[in-house]
């Protein structure tokens, strides 16, 4: 039978019966929609983080506490025996190769007059931090070494603070307090924006020594050691890591280039996204159960058409063609409709998220649901063909 003719049947099939199409499809398109959201998700998170690493500068090592590969206590936390002092020593031994910013973080409430701003992110560092890892000053200044060595009272602050406290207003020269202390703003950070729910915007950067005393702390969470060109790298790695073996162990801090951060991410975030794919691949496989389903009812319903049709000169392979085209249908079109759906939803969260659709999470997406078209219809279309005219027409 010409396939144009097995086409414009199938079709016929289908829309004699279009709420159980419609019903059956839609395993399908949830199944693809999930696919690409999750996948796309994944993928964006990966992009934010690399743009994040990699907007720090070429020539950067974050020292950070813990063992390389990431031992842990008995716990399961990792010590942190960090100190300013590492820091201090680290920027005096290494000054002609490299500059270092230590950075202690911390969550604070801010209040000015009767506003208040809570779970505000504060990080303490040195007068070169915003310069180091390239977050601009939009107005004002940031805090000189002088005002560092004297832990003078002064911030720079985001700009969703400045919002919520001084209603957009200019802040420069005012007074908020931090936890207990009052400090005078004498900078606003560029907008950063959000990711994940974090608002970056709500932070206040502040020296490092005020920052100490200010909330007890003696540990510093990172280090961050900037080459002065990339062929250093090497030398500062080897350098920094000797020095700190003077006081510390071994497993107790480690070095990354940035190169190497961007390879840990990027892993991390692949087999996410490859987690995210095979979780919303199950909605598939329901799915395609359920077109299985579907068409073994649909064959014990038309039983004597296919009889009929066997009786009229209809070959085996026309009804196994006929069937399993009509599972293909309605697997493709659902998947259509679920790429769609998915895109869409994507540019969506794109918008207030972070969200990048791939090509190939539509090419794995589309390819699935034909597949679990072939493979799930391929059954009972198997059955269909292998009915014995006489028997069929005989059927009741």
């Amino acid at each position: 039978m010409d396939i144009n003719e097995l086409i414009r049947l199938s079709l016929r099939a289908l829309i004699a019966n279009k709420l159980r199409s419609v019903l059956t499809t839609l395993g399908i398109i949830i199944g693809v929609f999930a696919i690409i959201l999750l996948v796309s998700l994944g993928s964006g998170l990966q992009k934010y983080i690399t743009a994040q690493i990699s907007s720090l500068g070429s020539n950067l090592i974050f020292v950070i506490p813990g063992a390389p590969g990431g031992a842990r206590s008995p716990g399961g936390i990792v010590a942190n025996k960090l100190l300013l002092s590492d820091a201090q020593t680290l920027s005096f031994r290494l000054k002609n190769i490299a500059d270092v910013a230590p950075v202690i973080q911390q969550a604070a409430t801010v209040k000015y007059k009767n506003k208040t701003d809570k779970g505000v992110s504060v990080a303490g560092s040195t007068y070169n931090y915003n310069q180091l890892l390239n977050i601009p000053i939009e107005k004002g200044i940031s805090f000189t070494k002088a005002q560092e060595q004297s832990g003078a009272k002064v911030v720079i602050v985001g700009q969703t603070l400045v919002t919520k406290l001084f209603d957009g207003g200019d802040p420069i020269g005012k007074s908020i307090i931090v936890g207990n202390s009052r400090f005078t703003i004498i900078g606003i950070l560029a907008k950063r924006g959000s990711v994940f729910g974090i608002d970056e915007d709500n932070t206040i950067g502040m020296p490092i020594t005020i920052a100490q005393r200010e909330f007890g702390i003696n540990n510093v969470n990172v280090i961050y050691l900037s080459a002065k060109s990339p062929d250093l790298i090497p030398t500062v790695m080897d350098q920094a890591t000797r020095i700190l073996l003077r006081r510390l162990s071994a497993d107790d801090f480690n070095l990354q280039t940035q190169d190497t951060a961007l390879s840990t991410i990027n892993n991390v975030t692949n087999i996410l996204s490859i987690a995210l794919g095979g979780i919303a691949s199950i909605a598939l496989l329901v799915g395609g159960i359920g077109v299985a389903n579907i068409m073994l009812v649909s064959v014990t319903e038309r039983t004597k058409e296919i009889g009929l049709r066997k009786a009229l000169g209809a070959k085996r392979k026309d009804i196994l063609l006929q069937f399993l085209l009509e599972a293909v249908m309605l697997s493709v079109g659902g998947g259509l409709v679920g790429i769609i759906l998915g895109l869409g939803a994507s540019l969506i969260i794109a918008k207030i998220f972070v969200s990048q659709v791939t090509p190939w999470s539509i090419f794995l997406a589309f390819s699935f649901s034909v597949a679990v078209g072939v493979i799930f219809g391929m059954a009972p279309a198997i059955k269909a063909s292998k009915l014995s005219p006489i028997e069929a027409l005989h059927y009741e």
